[in-house]
């Protein structure tokens, strides 16, 4: 009985979970039709959009690095797709394509940047959140550009019931990126690279490249939910997406994933990513001013790193 509960505590998303459930029942008590079947919708509803980011930027930080700029990729790329179809008469499959490479070139820029010159990813990427939102407000003009007719939101938003087409994305993608995170040579060289870089590199690692392709994977993922939610909205908004990198972030962080690299899972990123959502939706059915929820996500990233650090010295300690 005790390795079970010691592999447990080990477990990087435990805690998440355990507040995740706490959560539940706290708003369920607090505010009846938390659980109904229209406000869980609406909770599903929303879910895939930060939880693809999340993916992406959580697997960042198992390789040891941060990308702020994914808030102002979510915005850019579906501004490309939207300008590409319906001002520069691209094909709209191309018009998509457009947009998703432009997120993938800001990926290898991030990357490039920060391993040539050795910086800090956090310097990098905050000059490249400003960069892009600039160039996706300058592009439209400061206003949304007329949403083109020929692009079909069906394949993206459609409603399906319970949930959006959405969460079948999210789902390939956890998916596929939990399989290539645990169960490949890939994945087993992120977390090298992230929890002791100059050891992998000494064992024939490539870390440059595990680095580039994580950053690449943050913004292509970072700007595919983007088009999610211009598909939904039907408006490419410049300033969407402000604020997403820090949520994004503390998902990932609830979720178990370490600061330092290293340590993260596929599981925790969806729990992360569903504690925040419940909150911001349990605050709104409870009635509660919607200016509590920085402070509760605020609180949640500080309590869950505590919260880790203490079951981890639980588990060592026991036989």
């Amino acid at each position: 009985m005790q390795p079970i509960v010691k592999a447990l505590l080990s477990r990087p998303e435990i805690s998440a979970l355990v507040m995740l459930i706490l959560v539940i029942i706290g708003f369920a008590i607090y505010a009846p039709n938390f659980t109904s079947y229209g406000n869980i919708r609406v909770t599903l509803f929303a879910f895939p959009e930060l939880g693809i980011v999340v993916l992406g930027v959580g697997i960042l930080m198992i390789a040891g690095e941060f990308d702020l700029s994914v808030g102002s990729v979510f915005a850019l790329a579906p501004m490309i797709m939207v300008l590409a179809t319906g001002r520069w008469g691209f094909d709209p499959y191309l018009g998509i394509a457009a947009g998703l490479v432009v997120a993938l070139a800001v990926g290898y820029i991030n990357g490039w940047i920060t391993i040539t010159f050795s910086i800090p990813s956090f310097v990098t990427t905050l000059g490249m959140m400003f960069m892009v939102r600039s160039i996706a407000v300058v592009l439209s003009g400061g206003f949304p550009p007329p949403f083109p007719s020929e692009l079909s939101t069906g394949l993206f938003v459609s409603d399906l019931g319970l949930f959006r087409s959405s969460m079948i994305w999210f789902v390939a993608f956890a998916i596929i990126l939990g399989v290539m995170l645990h169960r490949t040579n890939l994945g087993n060289w992120i977390f090298a690279t992230g929890g002791q870089q100059q050891a992998a590199a000494d064992m024939g690692i490539d870390t440059r490249r595990v680095k580039i392709f994580c950053f690449m994977l943050c913004s292509f993922l970072a700007g595919f939910a983007g088009m999610i939610t211009t598909f939904r909205l039907r408006s490419a908004i410049p300033s969407l997406g402000e604020g997403l990198e820090l949520q994004a972030i503390a998902a990932a962080v609830i979720g178990g994933t370490a600061l330092t690299g290293g340590i993260g899972s596929m599981i925790g990123f969806i729990v992360g990513t569903a504690l925040i959502r419940v909150i911001d939706n349990g605050l709104v059915m409870g009635r509660i001013d919607a200016s509590w929820f920085r402070f509760a996500i605020g609180a949640l990233t500080i309590f869950a790193v505590i919260l880790n650090i203490w079951l981890r010295r639980r588990a060592q300690k026991m036989q």
